[in-house]
């Protein structure tokens, strides 16, 4: 028996149907070594040492694999084929202690049976120059995440980390807020006018395009220069001034790669990078599509001839490219590594995946599908027309301009899920008289830059050559779990209050750690190592340096006080009377006793995330007139209306030091119920992690409780209370009675 690993459990399984009873596939559910937790893990004495350690939860999954090896003939690595895959199984042969030279690495770009039947028949050995490139790109995120994280505890706020990426990224989302928010506008004013040839034709719109016979730049006309062009230009006589036509051929875009992937997914289909990447990986896994992490154009023999016979079968000839279209990747970084992203079979049309894949991987796949084969098609043929119209007046000239075009062949676009915006033009003749229907003077008004999707930022990472196609989706999401960068109500990514004092911070101070040149650098060494043209060690060495003495030197200067200062509030301390001050800290602006650490009261500040303080909306005013006279039946102060997960409810204005709370009952809980325990209290709506029950208003006097909303009613058998549970059936609170209702 061979034993097979790979990382994924579905890889696993996809793996076993192509394979016979001599293989046993087993799956190492992703990395089962790592540097430990609790320490830095670097012996950085003796030339950056890893001390790695098996995790608590792949102790399991290592003993299993462990057993199965040593009954194994052969034990073949099957990891994904990048860097990561490759120390995968490096770790694999240390942690369960293979003899390395009789052990067998087989790689594949997609996981079809006969990419693994051929990878079967070529294994190599483990590739220790990827090993080493992968585990350096670790080792240097530790150095940083471990040696500044701790500085920024002391020096801005606790639980804040820094990121060798991560840092980089958060500067990029930074800077374009502060580019937001110190951009002026800029009013401007657009000439457009109609024409017709005779009134019987229609009109066609065309725009001011040359002042005087010259271009101008669109900011040039104010509101009086566009009053005074329109009173100039409306007594005007028009003529077509010269006609130019020519056909447009619009060629398909490349195949997708993981950036350009994660960047359609997010403009068609609405995904974060994250997500996009964890559909990509079910769908490479159950073997529908090519490996998804790559920044290579290359499409295999293979496949162009498979796409060029499904496009002569299914369109015509005249859909198909004339030869296998190839395309050259222009990205500083591409390491060429695979084929680009595409399906595993060109005649697998989405149609035929319907209902064997969920609705996102559906969504997903159909993009990818219809990205490769509408690069193997003819390009799009377009006509275009365009129409110079001349006023002249005495002796200056004045240009509309009209743009039209048809689509006259849809090439690609007959797959490709883009538009194109088609506007036609009458047939006229030049020095063709026209008649002016309408002049209009429109204004406008520049607009800032726009913060970054996810898409646009993976974008704007690859063009400074910071990360690779595998580092994108989890940097992205470790700056937002970490705090630094929220998303607004469009989805985009920006950047929290503390991310501007943290990024100020190493800007000034650590400059190397935020710099885009020097990130995209230390990516180039990792390629060069990759590659076995650079040892890792002497790279470690020399950013390490550098590094750990200028932290040195920061932690005696910088003080804390220059870096967070405090802010003066109108608020007075509710424990010991002083003032309160505006401190900012790792989830934003909050409120602190100046008296610290004498006192150590702090509050949130007024409003959301350390804004103005709301007006409440009319249900919470409402709410606040019929409880004004509550007291807290605890401390005898008055009861507020407060909004919480759950809805409205009345907390004790002596909080923190009476915590007591009260549900409200909401229109729809049912009628109310007097508790039959202690006939005192009501039975209200509650809610607990297991969603909601209901329970003595009395509690903790009467612990009364209910996980099905009571009608009101008593059970005919026990007299105990009829409850409604989930599924809407109305049965008796007593277990042991057994009573429902008949529907």
């Amino acid at each position: 028996m061979n034993l097979i690993i790979v990382e994924s459990p579905t890889k696993a399984k996809t793996i076993g149907k192509f394979l016979g009873k001599e293989y046993q596939v087993e799956s190492s559910f992703g990395h089962i070594r790592d540097l430990p937790k609790s320490e830095m893990g670097i012996d950085i004495e003796h030339g950056f040492e890893p001390k790695y350690i098996i995790p608590a939860k792949a102790k399991k999954t290592v003993a299993a694999l462990k057993s199965a090896a040593k009954k194994a003939t052969e034990v073949i690595l099957a990891s994904d084929e990048d860097r990561e895959g490759e120390a995968i199984a490096w770790h694999l042969v240390k942690a369960l202690n293979l003899d390395e030279n009789k052990n067998k690495r087989i790689v594949f770009h997609e996981i079809t049976k006969e990419a693994i039947l051929a990878a079967l028949k070529t294994p190599r050995k483990i590739d220790l120059n990827l090993v080493d490139a992968q585990q350096t790109r670790r080792l240097l995120d530790r150095l940083v995440g471990y040696e500044l994280s701790p500085f920024l505890w002391k020096k801005v706020a606790k639980g804040l980390s820094a990121g060798r990426v991560q840092s980089v990224a958060t500067r990029l989302i930074v800077e374009r807020e502060r580019e937001i928010q110190n951009f002026k506008v800029e009013e401007y004013w657009s000439l457009s006018a109609d024409f017709t040839a005779d009134k019987k034709e229609t009109a066609f719109t065309a725009d001011l395009y040359k002042i005087k016979n010259k271009t101008f730049n669109k900011l040039d006309i104010k509101k009086a220069e566009a009053d005074s062009l329109k009173k100039l230009l409306t007594g005007a006589e028009y003529a077509v001034d010269k006609i130019d036509k020519k056909q447009i051929n619009k060629n398909p875009a490349a195949p997708f790669t993981t950036s350009t992937l994660q960047q359609s997914a997010n403009r068609y289909l609405g995904f974060s990078a994250k997500q996009t990447m964890m559909v990509a990986q079910k769908l490479y896994e159950q073997g529908h599509i090519t490996y998804m992490r790559t920044d290579s154009l290359d499409l295999s023999p293979k496949f162009l001839t498979e796409a060029a016979a499904w496009l002569k079968t299914n369109l015509g000839p005249e859909y198909a490219a004339e030869k296998g279209r190839v395309f050259k990747n222009k990205s500083r970084n591409a390491q060429e590594a695979h084929e680009a992203i595409r399906p595993t079979e060109a005649n697998t049309t989405p149609e035929l995946l319907a209902g064997k894949l969920d609705k996102n991987q559906e969504r997903l796949y159909r993009l990818i599908w219809q990205r490769a084969i509408a690069s193997q098609m003819a390009p799009a043929k377009l006509a275009a027309t365009t129409i110079d119209i001349k006023a002249q007046i005495k002796k200056e000239v004045y240009i509309f301009r009209a743009n039209g075009q048809i689509l006259i062949f849809p090439g690609y676009l007959k797959i490709w899920p883009e538009k194109t915006k088609e506007q036609e033009l009458p047939v006229l003749t030049e020095k063709q008289a026209l008649i002016l229907l309408d002049l209009r003077a429109e204004q406008h008004a520049t607009n800032p830059p726009a913060r970054y999707s996810d898409a646009g930022l993976v974008k704007e990472l690859e063009k400074h050559g910071i990360g690779r196609p595998s580092t994108y989706a989890p940097t992205i999401n470790t700056i937002i779990v970490r705090n630094y960068v929220e998303r607004d109500e469009n989805k985009k990514l920006k950047p929290t209050s503390i991310a501007f004092v943290v990024t100020d911070l190493l800007i000034n101070h650590f400059p190397k750690i935020v710099n885009y040149e020097f990130t995209a650098k230390l990516e180039d060494d990792l390629d060069l190592i990759a590659a076995g043209k650079k040892e890792w060690q002497p790279v470690m060495g020399e950013f390490y340096k550098e590094f750990h003495d200028n932290l040195q030197i920061k932690y005696e200067e910088i003080n804390k006080k220059d870096i967070m200062p405090e802010e003066k509030s109108s608020e007075i301390c509710d424990k010991c009377g002083a003032a309160m001050v505006i401190k900012t800290g790792r989830y934003g602006k909050f409120l602190a006793c100046s008296a610290f650490p004498d006192c150590r009261n702090i509050k949130k500040m007024p409003g959301e995330n350390g804004g103005e303080k709301k007006e409440p909306d009319a249900k919470t005013l409402e709410l606040e007139k019929k409880y004004a006279g509550e007291v807290c039946d605890k401390c005898g102060a008055p009861m507020k209306v407060r909004t919480g997960k759950y809805g409205p409810f009345l907390a004790c204005s002596a909080y923190p030091k009476c915590k007591n709370i009260k549900n409200i009952a909401q229109p729809g809980d049912g009628k109310e119920v007097d508790c039959p325990v202690c006939g005192e209290g009501k039975i209200v709506k509650k809610f607990s992690r297991r969603g909601a029950f209901w329970a003595c208003s009395a509690y903790p006097k009467c612990k009364n409780a209910y996980w099905g909303q009571p009608t009101g009613d008593k059970c005919p058998d026990c007299q105990a209370l009829l409850v409604t549970d989930k599924s809407g059936q109305v049965k008796c609170s007593n277990r042991d009675c057994g009573y429902t209702q008949n529907k």
